[in-house]
């Protein structure tokens, strides 16, 4: 049996408890400030009222100012919060770490460093935790098409976890592996994290497809309904993910397996950042959408705001150009430029 502390009890970080005790650990489950009510409801009732399911045996729940008890001895901590708040897990965490330890993030983003380039989200970890440890500590993510309710709900899942010692991410995998949640691994965590971070840009690409449809009246009498459109989008993203994998030597495969196509997929199937896209494609600019969806944490903004923030230096490096990304490009004009939402098809590629 091994302890493991899930820092952030929303529904993704929650829903990593179930595989986990089905099969024998320990786990605390710790709330962030913002998961105050939802710790409340674990400890009385022993129930998750977002995802809706009673917790398993062996979840324990922790209000964050118990975070020194609740962490005290664990072997891998899980780091459940959304893209904003990787700093504060870095922080608050880091006083609590100790040499060996594992941190495995199922948070998605990337962010550009001080010179101007992107950086995935463990190594922002990584560099926020103390330097007596920062070395020491290892890191790992989850990638590929994961709905936290359907796996709360234990329907079979494929995912990847990545770490840049394969080791820790065949060790981690061992330890979540059941026979609904299927585990593979990979060494490549830089490749892994970006299409984990650039899927939810893209995945509002697609989304726009659906709202563009809305803005022209729906559905028809007939039936026509915007699948081709979306599909066209859907392939157009899958090709720029390849190619921005390509500019840092990353496994390209993974923008055709569950990584890439995968993720992208699951996430155009629901979920906050497709209806950002439904809203921006039918007609709203980004600033009423953010209005609209006011309360909801809107990572493909932050990824396409890091992007384009990053693009000068990749240009520079002669990885890749802003034609190559005319999708990307479109997306950029539509947040950071406020701009209507758009698809340059004359731009589009049949392949890679």
């Amino acid at each position: 049996m091994v302890k493991v502390v899930i820092i952030g009890a929303g529904m993704m970080g929650t829903a990593t408890a179930f595989p986990l005790a089905d099969n024998g650990h320990s786990i605390h489950l710790v709330g962030t400030h913002l998961d105050g009510e939802i710790i409340r409801s674990c400890k009385k009732r022993h129930y998750h009222p977002k995802l809706k399911r009673a917790l398993p045996q062996g979840v324990h729940p922790y209000f964050i100012e118990e975070i020194s008890d609740a962490i005290d001895g664990a072997e891998v901590i899980v780091s459940g919060v959304n893209s904003l708040g990787v700093h504060w897990i870095a922080k608050t965490i880091g006083p609590y770490m100790r040499a060996g330890q594992i941190i495995i993030a199922v948070t998605k983003g990337l962010e550009v460093d001080p010179r101007g380039n992107l950086a995935i989200l463990p190594d922002i970890i990584t560099s926020e935790l103390p330097a007596s440890v920062s070395a020491l500590v290892k890191m790992a993510a989850i990638g590929g098409p994961c709905i936290a309710g359907e796996l709360a709900g234990k329907r079979q899942t494929c995912v990847v976890f990545g770490s840049r010692d394969k080791a820790t991410a065949e060790s981690l995998a061992a330890l979540f592996r059941t026979d609904y949640y299927h585990v593979f691994t990979t060494s490549d965590l830089v490749g892994l994290e970006y299409c984990a971070a650039l899927k939810n840009a893209y995945a509002m690409a697609v989304g726009m497809a659906y709202g563009m449809l809305e803005l022209s009246g729906g559905v028809d009498e007939a039936g026509a309904n915007g699948h081709n459109l979306a599909a066209a989008v859907f392939a157009q993203s899958c090709l720029e993910i390849h190619r921005i994998l390509k500019t840092i030597t990353a496994s390209q495969s993974f923008a055709l397996g569950l990584p890439g196509a995968g993720d992208l997929f699951v996430t155009t199937n629901g979920g906050r950042t497709s209806r950002l896209g439904n809203l921006l494609g039918a007609g709203h600019n980004i600033t009423e959408a953010r209005q609209i969806m006011i309360g909801d944490t809107l990572e493909a903004v932050e990824i396409i705001r890091s992007i384009d923030t990053a693009l000068p230096n990749i240009e520079k490096n002669n990885q890749v150009k802003r034609d190559d990304l005319p999708l990307m490009q479109a997306m950029i004009d539509v947040i950071v430029h406020g701009k209507p939402a758009a698809i340059p098809f004359e731009k589009f590629s049949a392949y890679s």
